[in-house]
Order: structure tokens, then C-alpha cells, then sequence
């Protein structure tokens, strides 16, 4: 007798792999629940400057957006990023492709994720930099918003 328990990550998983998209409803399960429940509430919450939905019909993969936030050398850039959700979502946090292996404590929701990132930016930690020359940098203004605008159009250019 087959087992009557399913992974809804992992059929998604294996439909991936097989160039399919997942299918809808029942095998969500009670994951795909929980994300449609996050998707509300996001697309609910007024927050300027934050969005992200569903790629196609794949749950398990988002495209997000944050937009820079105002009264920071970020106003007026938007960065698109992508979501994947695991298998034991919502206790294993989802991943943020360029944040990697960063990892989010679980009790972050995919809208604190994107305000928290949306933060940082305007906030990082200078004393624990990854990017030295942007920490030297960050002590100027000027010569910040400078060097952010000519790397942020040739990323957008190409």
C-alpha cells in the first residue's frame, strides 16, 4: 500500500527537475498552505517598497523586489531578488539566493525578511564588513552614493 504521507517541497523538487511545474492544491499541503497564508498577509500589509509573489505556478520559488528606502543613498534603486522556500518551511527559513548560506531565524515571515533587508541597506554593519572598499566608503556619502550609483547602472545595464 502506498504511503498516504507526502512532501510537497520534495514532489516540487522532483517536478522541477523534470522541467514540470508542481501541481496545485491537495499536494501543496499544509507548506503551500502556510505560503499562501504568507502571500496574503503580505499582499495586505501596506509596506512601501517590498514585494514578492510567486514565479508561474511554483509556491516553493518567489521573485521579491525592495525598492531603496527614502532619506538613504538607496532611494530611488530597486533590486529584484529570489526566494526558495524548503521543505520544512515555515521552521526552515527561506533562502535568499544572494544572502546565501545566511539564515534566517524562523520566526521571520517572508515580510520582515524584506523589510529587514530593505533595513540594512540603509543601516549595514560597517563593523563587520564584506565589502571593505564599501565600508571606506560608507564614511563619505557623497563618494558612497557615487560608487553605489556607477555599480547599480552597470548591473541594471547588463
Amino acid at each position: 500500500m502506498a504511503s498516504q504521507t507526502r512532501d510537497p517541497a520534495a514532489a516540487s523538487a522532483a517536478a522541477s527537475r523534470k522541467g514540470a511545474e508542481p501541481s496545485r492544491g491537495a499536494t501543496w499541503g499544509p507548506v503551500g498552505k502556510w505560503l499562501q497564508q504568507e502571500l496574503m498577509t503580505l499582499m495586505m500589509s501596506g509596506d512601501k517598497g517590498i514585494s514578492a509573489f510567486p514565479e508561474s505556478d511554483n509556491l516553493f520559488r518567489w521573485a521579491g523586489t525592495i525598492h531603496g528606502a527614502a532619506g538613504t543613498v538607496y532611494e530611488g534603486l530597486r533590486y529584484k531578488l529570489s526566494l526558495e522556500f524548503p521543505s520544512g518551511y515555515p521552521y526552515n527559513a527561506p533562502s535568499v539566493k544572494f544572502l546565501r548560506p545566511y539564515k534566517w531565524p524562523a520566526t521571520y515571515d517572508v515580510r520582515t525578511i524584506l523589510l529587514s533587508i530593505q533595513s540594512l541597506l540603509g543601516e549595514p554593519n560597517i563593523k563587520s564588513p564584506l565589502n571593505t572598499h564599501a565600508d571606506e566608503l560608507w564614511k563619505n556619502p557623497t563618494a558612497f552614493k557615487k560608487y553605489l550609483q556607477e555599480t547599480y547602472s552597470k548591473q541594471v545595464s547588463s
